[in-house]
C-alpha cells in the first residue's frame, strides 16, 4: 500500500531564503542542466533537475500538440508507462493551471530512480520540460538589527505579536502614521522613516518651547518638578513618550543598529499635543482633525495625511462629544484611530479616548500573554497587544528607541518601557501594515479583520481584554490583495428585529461564482437601532458555519451602518448565505434594512 503523502519523508531540495499612558521601567535555486544530446529534429526536453535531485513529484510539461498536453487519460498512461520503462513508482495526479502533468514518484524516491524517471521523460520527444515540485518555504527575514533579540513582542510564539511572517507580505510602504503624542526627539534609527508633522501645544506653560503652535513638532522635554502638576504629584523627568511609541511602529530596519519597526516601510508624522503635565483635548481634536486630513483654522494643509492615528494618551471621564466629533471627521477621512485602554487596572469604560466610538481600544498583555497587571480592561477594549511588564526583570518591557536626557535632549538610545502606551503602537503598526497590503481597506474592515483574526490570549484577562491577541501575519494575510470592489450580491428586504427576542436570519443566494470564498470577504450592514450595543450579529455560511461580526456591548449609539471583513476562505462561495441579528436586552427595537456580500 502506498505511503500517505502526509506521512513521506520530504526529500526535496529547497533554496532557503490630558496624560501619557506609560509606566517606565527602571532604567529555489535549480542548477540548470545541458540537454542531453538528442536529434536536431527532436530537440530534447528542458529539465532543472541536477545531478543527484530528490522530488517526491515531478512537473511535466508536453509539447502543445502532444496528446498528453490536453488528455488526462493520455497523460496517466504515459506515466504508466514510464513506470514499466523505469520499473519506478510513477503515476499522474493532475493537471496544473498552466497544462503541465504533476506525477507523483511514490514514498520515498531514491535519487538513482529520480535519474531513471526524469531520463525517461527528456527522451520523450514529446515533452518539452521536466523539473522537480520543489517544496518552497516562508523566506521571513530575521532583520540584523543589533537589539532585536530582545524584542521579544514581535517574534516569540508564546506572546509575540507574530509580527516576522507578516513581512514576507509587506512592511507598511506607502502608508504615513500619526503618533499624536510628546513630539519627537531625533534618532538615528528612527530619523529615516520621519515626515513632516506640527506641533499643537498653543500654551505656552504646557509647551515649554518658547512658543505656541508651529510646524516644528521637535519633543524639547516634559520633564515638571514635585507639585508642580499638582499637589502631591512627584517630580519626573522627560519622558521622550512619543519618540518611544514611534520606534515601535517605524523604527528603521535591517540597517545593522537598534530595534525594528513593526511596520518599517511606513513614515511616522510626529504630531505634538503632550508637554509639561500633559496636553489638553481642544490641541488634540485639532491634532486628530489635521493628521486626518481636515482642515484646521491658522494651521497648514497637511501634506503627509496619515491613514493610521497613534493615541497613546488619555484621561479620566466620558468620551466628549467635542472628542467624538473629532475621531468621527477622521474615521470618515479613511483613518484608523487606535487608542490606549489606559493604565489604571479598572474599566476602560471611564478612561477618555479608550471609551469613545469609533476608535480600536488596545489593551496590555505581558511577557506570559496576560492581561498586564496595570492595564486597563472590559467592554470597550475591542484588542490586547504586548504592553510589556516589568515587575520581574525589565527585558520584559517594550524595547524601543528614547534619549538620556533627563530634562533636554541629551543623546539617543534605547529602553524598555511597560504600558498601553507601548501595546497601543503595535496595533497601529499592524493598521499601517494591513492598510499597504490592501488600500482599499476602510477603518471599519481594518479593526473588522484584527479581530476576527486574533488568537486567544496564552495567559488570562480577568475583565476582559477584546477579541484575544493580535496576531500581524494572519491578519495581513486575510486581507491581502482583497478588494471592497467586486462581485456584489445584496438583500434590500427589511426585516424588523423584535425587542429582547429570538434571532431573524435574512438570506442572500450567491450563485456564479468559482471555487472558495475569499479570505477577506466583504459584508456590509445597514441595520437601523435604537440602542445597538444590545445587538448580536452573525454571519452563516452554507454549510451552517457562522463568524460573528458583532457582540453585545456597553455600546449606546444608534445603528449599525458599516463593513465587516471575514476569512471566509474555507467556504464553498456558492449556495445560501444568512445574516443573523438577535437583539438580547429589553427596551429596544430596530430593522435589518439590508445586507451585501462583496466577492
Amino acid at each position: 500500500m502506498r505511503t500517505s503523502p502526509e506521512l513521506r519523508r520530504k526529500l526535496i531540495s529547497v533554496a532557503a531564503v490630558s496624560v501619557a499612558l506609560l509606566t517606565a521601567a527602571p532604567a529555489s535555486v535549480a542548477v540548470a542542466q545541458e540537454s542531453a544530446p538528442s536529434p536536431a529534429a527532436v530537440p530534447a526536453a528542458q529539465t532543472e533537475a541536477a545531478p543527484g535531485t530528490t522530488a517526491e513529484r515531478l512537473i511535466v510539461g508536453y509539447k502543445s500538440g502532444a496528446t498528453e498536453a490536453k488528455s488526462n487519460k493520455a497523460a496517466a498512461a504515459d506515466a504508466a508507462s514510464k513506470a514499466e520503462k523505469t520499473g519506478e513508482d510513477v503515476d499522474f495526479q493532475r493537471r496544473l493551471g498552466t497544462g503541465a502533468a504533476l506525477v507523483d514518484l511514490g514514498a520515498d524516491p531514491s535519487r538513482a530512480s529520480v535519474a531513471d524517471v526524469v531520463a525517461a521523460y527528456e527522451a520523450d520527444p514529446q515533452v518539452a520540460y521536466v523539473v522537480p515540485d520543489r517544496l518552497n518555504k516562508p523566506t521571513a527575514v530575521t532583520p540584523n538589527d543589533t537589539e532585536y533579540s530582545k524584542q521579544w513582542d514581535l517574534f516569540e510564539s508564546t506572546a509575540g505579536m507574530n509580527v516576522p511572517a507578516a513581512w514576507d507580505t509587506t512592511t507598511g510602504t506607502g502608508v504615513t502614521v500619526a503618533v499624536i503624542d510628546t513630539g519627537y526627539v531625533a534618532h538615528s534609527d528612527l530619523a529615516a522613516n520621519i515626515v513632516g508633522g506640527y506641533d499643537f501645544i498653543s500654551d505656552t506653560a504646557v509647551s515649554v518651547d518658547g512658543n505656541g503652535r508651529d510646524s516644528n513638532p521637535a519633543d524639547p522635554g516634559d520633564w515638571y518638578n514635585a507639585n508642580e502638576c499638582g499637589a502631591g504629584i512627584p517630580a519626573s523627568n522627560s519622558s521622550w513618550h512619543g519618540t518611544h511609541v514611534a520606534g515601535t511602529i517605524a523604527a528603521a530596519t535591517n540597517n545593522g543598529k537598534g530595534v525594528a519597526g513593526i511596520a518599517y516601510g511606513a513614515k511616522i508624522s510626529p504630531v505634538r499635543v503632550l508637554g509639561k503635565c500633559g496636553g489638553y483635548d481642544s490641541d488634540i481634536i485639532d491634532a486628530i482633525t489635521w493628521a486626518s486630513g481636515g482642515t484646521v483654522s491658522g494651521v497648514p494643509a497637511n501634506t503627509n495625511v496619515a491613514k493610521v492615528i497613534n493615541m497613546s494618551l488619555g484621561g479620566g471621564g466620558a468620551c466628549s462629544t467635542a472628542t467624538q466629533s473629532a475621531i468621527n471627521g477622521a474615521v470618515n477621512r479613511g483613518t484608523s484611530v487606535v487608542v490606549a485602554a489606559g493604565n489604571e487596572n479598572t474599566n476602560a469604560s471611564s478612561s477618555s479616548p479608550a471609551n469613545c466610538g469609533n476608535v480600536i481600544t488596545v489593551a496590555a498583555t505581558n511577557r506570559a500573554g496576560s492581561r498586564a497587571s496595570y492595564s486597563n480592561y472590559g467592554s470597550v477594549v475591542d484588542i490586547a497587544a504586548p504592553g510589556g511588564e516589568t515587575r520581574t526583570s525589565t527585558a520584559n518591557g517594550i524595547l524601543s528607541t528614547l534619549n538620556s536626557g533627563t530634562k533636554t535632549p541629551s543623546t539617543e538610545n534605547y529602553a524598555y518601557y511597560q504600558g498601553t502606551s507601548m501595546a497601543t503602537p503595535h496595533v497601529a503598526g499592524l493598521a499601517a501594515l494591513m492598510k499597504s497590503a490592501n488600500s482599499a481597506l476602510t477603518p471599519a474592515q481594518i479593526e473588522s479583520a484584527i479581530k476576527a483574526n486574533a488568537r486567544a490570549l496564552p495567559g488570562t484577562c480577568s475583565g476582559g481584554c477584546g477579541a484575544g491577541l493580535a496576531d500581524a501575519a494572519k491578519t495581513v494575510q486575510a486581507v491581502k490583495g482583497g478588494t471592497s470592489t467586486g462581485t456584489t450580491f445584496s438583500s434590500t428586504t427589511a426585516v424588523a428585529i423584535p425587542d429582547n427576542g429570538s434571532a431573524i436570519e435574512s438570506p442572500i443566494s450567491v450563485t456564479g461564482r468559482t471555487g472558495n470564498a475569499p479570505s477577506a470577504l466583504q459584508v456590509g450592514v445597514d441595520i437601523t437601532h435604537t440602542y445597538r450595543g444590545d445587538l448580536v450579529i452573525d454571519l452563516v455560511a452554507p454549510d451552517g458555519s457562522t463568524y460573528r461580526l458583532k457582540s453585545a456591548a456597553s455600546d449606546s449609539a444608534d445603528n449599525v451602518n458599516t463593513t465587516y471583513t471575514v476569512n471566509a476562505s474555507s467556504e464553498i462561495a456558492n449556495g445560501t448565505w444568512k445574516l443573523r441579528v438577535q437583539d438580547t436586552a429589553a427596551q429596544d427595537t430596530g430593522t435589518l434594512n439590508g445586507w451585501k456580500l462583496t466577492f
